[in-house]
């Protein structure tokens, strides 16, 4: 391999890092200000959702048709490529944000996202049922230290105690599905399009749908200056750069890595959970968001070449 070789993939993986780091950070304090509004401006979840995706999808998208119109509507001429977006949009982007965010609203923002964040051990599970192969050891582990943390956070280790709402708690394992959908489904696009403009497509297309289902201008919340900043923050930073952010790092440096660097999420949430609204957290439920933080950091370890 050429020592140029070399350096440009250096700077792919440090590039996808970054993305990552940014667009964890942005997520987490996303949750946060959702969970402002809902507690203090009579927001809800069925209302804040719809507005958040319909809005970032169409302003991503008058971008994207201002810049290069043709570009924009070619992921339309396949069937394939339509067929995915739709289900991108739905099943992955409009499933996942509805979830973590009636999640937020039934819980608080730093328990919601840790939960979430079992998504990568549902990911293995996955591809170890699709590929039907056996689970290396690492993925044994990290599977059981998710199903722990989750356990010690909805019952604080007290078996048929739920300390956590079941609303709260299926809403949340809901979510984590919702991330395997989101990680794995837009592989293929995004290997022909821009991650950005299938990120605009799915956007609209959730926000649409949800629109349809929740009509959200019939109840309407407290709309004042603060509401304003908060939406303004989670429908530009919380949404279309953050996702276009993670998404970028996925193309860069895979799934894997930019679950593992996109980790800060949950920590920021937590952090702005506990010092901005002021959720107390025990510490059994700290113990549990460190076991599934930590599976993130077990999957990540690379596995041990065979020699020849």
């Amino acid at each position: 391999m050429s020592s140029e070789t070399i350096h440009t993939e250096k700077n792919r993986n440090i590039t996808g890092m970054v993305y990552a780091i940014l667009g964890g950070i942005l997520w987490g304090v996303s949750g946060a200000c959702g969970q402002f509004l809902f507690q203090n401006k009579e927001v809800t979840a069925r209302w804040l959702v719809p507005v958040r995706l319909f809005t970032a999808g169409f302003l991503l998208l008058c971008y994207f048709m201002i810049r290069d119109r043709k570009k924009a509507v070619s992921v339309w001429k396949n069937r394939k490529d339509a067929g995915d977006i739709v289900i991108y949009g739905l099943a992955g982007l409009m499933f996942c944000q509805f979830s973590y965010f009636q999640t937020i609203e039934w819980s608080n923002a730093g328990t919601a996202t840790v939960i979430q964040y079992l998504g990568p051990a549902l990911i293995v599970v996955y591809v170890c049922i699709s590929t039907r192969r056996k689970p290396e050891w690492k993925e044994v582990i990290s599977v059981i230290l998710a199903l722990s943390g989750i356990f010690l956070i909805a019952t604080h280790g007290t078996p048929g105690t739920l300390v956590l709402s079941s609303r709260a708690l299926i809403m949340g394992l809901l979510s984590a599905v919702s991330v395997v959908i989101y990680t794995v489904q837009p592989g293929r696009l995004l290997k022909r399009f821009d991650a950005p403009l299938i990120l605009a497509w799915g956007m609209l297309a959730g926000g649409v749908a949800l629109s349809a289902v929740f009509q959200p201008w019939r109840h309407m919340p407290v709309i004042d200056g603060e509401t304003v900043r908060m939406l303004v923050y989670i429908i530009l930073f919380g949404t279309m750069i953050s996702f276009s952010l993670y998404l970028q790092s996925v193309k860069l440096i895979g799934s894997v890595k930019a679950s593992l660097f996109a980790c800060v999420e949950p920590v920021s949430a937590t952090v702005l959970a506990a010092v901005w609204m002021k959720v107390s957290f025990a510490p059994i439920d700290l113990l549990g968001f460190v076991m599934i933080i930590a599976t993130i950091f077990i999957l990540a370890i690379p596995a041990k070449k065979q020699k020849d």
